[in-house]
């Protein structure tokens, strides 16, 4: 009897991969763990919660960071995941040389509906073993924003974060790395 094993792909394998044409043009996938992950698509309180969300902190933060919509950072040899935002440190040639690392992240954002559960279980304990000190999910389900900070190892290796905060619509919270900014939650939130 022989045991099958699926084939991981490297970040190197999974850009020459785009290069050939594998995906088609608008297909949304990423790579988690050297598995290629097709992503969930975006119904409309998604996109909306998303144009709101980037209004906002393109408003706060100006140019003291910079703001990437739904483009890849590099986790490791074999993780490149496409959060729905990131604030990142500024940088001259704005990440051309290379997509940001984790070091270059200061929040990592998710906006989930139908992709909650992934953000959750398999989004989270990546972002937090990557050493991402902040990771926020506006769950869309249960119409509030999840916090999350502190990354952690915790026994048999698996990952997640400390400390998780609950903010609902009506309420404010600061951005991490610049407490003097806050987002007032009311403006993102559909009704």
């Amino acid at each position: 009897m022989s045991l099958t094993t699926p084939k991981r792909f490297t970040i190197a394998e999974y850009h020459r991969l785009a290069e050939l044409g594998f995906f088609e043009e608008n297909e949304r996938v990423e790579l988690i763990k050297g598995e290629i992950i097709q992503m969930a698509a975006k119904g409309k309180p998604h996109s909306v919660c998303n144009t709101r969300l980037y209004r906002e902190l393109f408003k706060l933060v100006a140019e003291r960071a910079t703001l990437r919509g739904q483009e890849p950072i590099i986790i490791s040899g074999d993780s490149e995941p496409e959060p729905d935002m990131v604030i990142v440190q500024n940088r001259p040639d704005d990440y051309l040389a290379n997509h940001p690392l984790p070091s270059d992240v200061f929040l990592a954002i998710e906006i989930a509906d139908s992709s909650l559960k992934y953000d959750q279980d398999i989004k989270l304990p990546l972002y937090a073993e990557a050493g991402i000190s902040d990771y926020w999910i506006f769950n869309l389900v249960d119409n509030y924003l999840e916090c999350y900070s502190e990354p952690y190892q915790a026994l048999q290796a698996k990952f997640g974060y400390r400390r998780k905060l609950i903010y609902l619509p009506n309420e404010s919270v600061n951005l991490p790395f610049f407490t003097d900014l806050v987002v007032d939650l009311s403006n993102i939130f559909s009704e």
